[in-house]
């Protein structure tokens, strides 16, 4: 269940999550994040089969700029959630995602390869991790290769929610 709705979470975990969107521009997220479909679209604009896990009404409400290797045209959810693919790379991601978020905040969601390319590329001035007690099976290692203390970052919070511990690293 979703925080704060009936039988959700209004302790700590709620106040990271709404914490997370205050002051939200736009999101980046890799292709992963988005959805299943790999190689190239089957097809495209409102009457794609897959337009992402969220349903009609993504949780963004915002412009997110998905990374991928395939051209889609955008698409437009409830809620005011654009889904911009781009295929220029990380660098046209974020160019992008700071034009549409207007000096607000951009949330770089994912998936891991995706935030260490921008943890590698200096990036991400802030990083919230939060740690569930739950095994997923192999997965992607997050941090591989990467190491954050010489990247300059530093745990300046961390607190034990209901459902996960969270860690914030600032750099």
């Amino acid at each position: 269940m979703p925080c704060g709705e009936e039988d959700g979470s209004t302790g700590i975990d709620e106040r990271y999550s709404a914490r997370a969107m205050h002051g939200l521009g736009a999101w980046i997220l890799g292709r992963n994040m988005f959805g299943p479909v790999r190689g190239a679209w089957p097809n495209e604009g409102a009457n794609a089969d897959w337009k992402g896990w969220w349903g009609d009404t993504p949780p963004f409400h915002c412009p997110v700029f998905v990374l991928t290797h395939h051209t889609r045209a955008p698409i437009e959810m409830k809620g005011g959630t654009i889904f911009h693919f781009v295929t220029g790379g990380p660098d046209e991601a974020l160019r992008l995602a700071k034009e549409a978020a207007d000096g607000r905040d951009i949330r770089i969601g994912g998936g891991p390869a995706t935030i260490r390319q921008y943890l590698q590329a200096g990036a991400i001035d802030e990083l919230h991790f939060a740690v569930a007690p739950v095994m997923l099976g192999s997965g992607e290692a997050m941090f591989a290769g990467i190491d954050l203390l010489a990247l300059g970052y530093k745990v300046t919070e961390h607190a034990q929610g209901e459902n996960a511990m969270h860690i914030v690293l600032t750099k």
